[in-house]
């Protein structure tokens, strides 16, 4: 039997978690606020089932808090006046419709402002405009509702600029040419990350569980070698490995065996367990942590609050590359993994209120 303490254990010093429910639409949400020491929470909102779960409510709280704290880290190492928070509404996505993402924005609403939500797995740009319809605290709409668009193209661009300052840190020279770089999921960050590199000189290996992904590439990215399983791209003897799909690859056997220089890519949690950070960096391979290097959709989403400045937000995106070369300079200087030397950092922003 859990007590009280147990409970509050798992907030780790997260500021506040709210429970919302609706009866007449059956919306079921929770919102984890981390910290609001920089700004309003800024954070996406999730809808899963998690039907997986031997306890779905319990999953989907420890989800919230967890990724309420990712994105604090997020926020802070990209310098915007964002703390971190999350939601979840608990629910198979296919279910959702817009009676219940309209009683979700009025749960949103009563929190003043404190979090304001993006869209996550689960979820669209349009169901981000009809939750705007009830709350004001909303981003990731369409161009059409007041939003900068598909934020998959600046989120590519920022993992561009993370791995050529990984190369600068590894090489000496901030490129990637003649370099051959693996891509595992080239969906709407991956499949744009290719063409970057590839602008850039590099060799390019792409990888994609979905057989259609990979008929479409072999169609519209010839300059790019799609091969038909990770194992296949794995053995392709990879300067840099970039994953981009699901999280968790990264696992204590993969990073035992993986011959690389550098890993840096988009998706989230690409740490299968915390420990391997320090395996890889015991291997001599440069992890470039994924909550600083995928910060450039949350950099676009928070400029909708600002005026919807693209120019400006790519701007900021830019400035990941600069990042990149403190955290990892600093792991250098204290002898510690890049995970931990992003963590310190962006918890030293926190720490100084911006």
């Amino acid at each position: 039997m859990s007590t009280t303490n147990d409970f509050f254990d798992h907030f780790e010093a997260h500021e506040q978690v709210v429970l919302g429910t609706d009866e007449a639409t059956g919306m079921r949400a929770i919102v984890a606020i981390h910290s609001t020491t920089l700004g309003p929470a800024l954070g996406g909102t999730r809808m899963s089932a998690y039907t997986d779960h031997m306890d779905p409510t319990m999953a989907a709280y420890q989800d919230a808090l967890r990724l309420a704290r990712a994105m604090s880290l997020k926020n802070a190492l990209a310098g915007l006046p964002h703390g971190g928070g999350k939601a979840v509404l608990i629910g198979d996505p296919p279910t959702k419709h817009a009676e219940l993402l309209q009683a979700y924005g009025r749960f949103l609403a009563t929190l003043g402002g404190r979090y304001v939500t993006a869209s996550d797995l689960g979820m669209t740009v349009a169901d981000m405009d009809v939750i705007a319809e009830t709350c004001p605290w909303t981003t990731g709409r369409s161009p059409e509702h007041g939003g900068v668009g598909d934020s998959g193209i600046l989120t590519a661009l920022g993992v561009w600029r993370a791995m050529q300052g990984a190369a600068a840190h590894v090489w000496g020279e901030p490129t990637l040419a003649g370099r051959r770089v693996g891509i595992v999921g080239a969906g709407k960050v991956g499949g744009r990350l290719a063409a970057h590199l590839l602008e850039d000189g590099a060799e390019v290996i792409v990888f994609d569980p979905s057989q259609q992904a990979r008929d479409w590439l072999r169609l519209h990215a010839q300059d790019a070698r799609v091969v038909n399983s990770l194992d296949e791209l794995l053995a392709s003897d990879l300067d840099v490995l970039s994953p981009n799909a699901v999280g968790g690859l990264l696992t204590r056997d993969l990073a035992a065996a993986l011959e690389v220089a550098i890993v840096c890519g988009g998706a989230n949690n690409q740490l299968a367990q915390p420990e391997v950070a320090w395996l890889l960096q015991t291997r001599g391979i440069v992890y470039t942590p994924d909550f600083m290097v995928n910060c450039g959709g949350v950099i676009q989403v928070a400029e909708e609050l600002r005026g919807a400045n693209v120019d400006r937000a790519r701007a900021a995106v830019e400035r990941v590359f600069d990042t990149t070369e403190s955290v990892l300079n600093r792991a250098t200087e204290e002898a510690i993994t890049p995970q931990l030397a992003a963590e310190r950092q962006a918890l030293d922003r926190i720490a100084a209120g911006g």
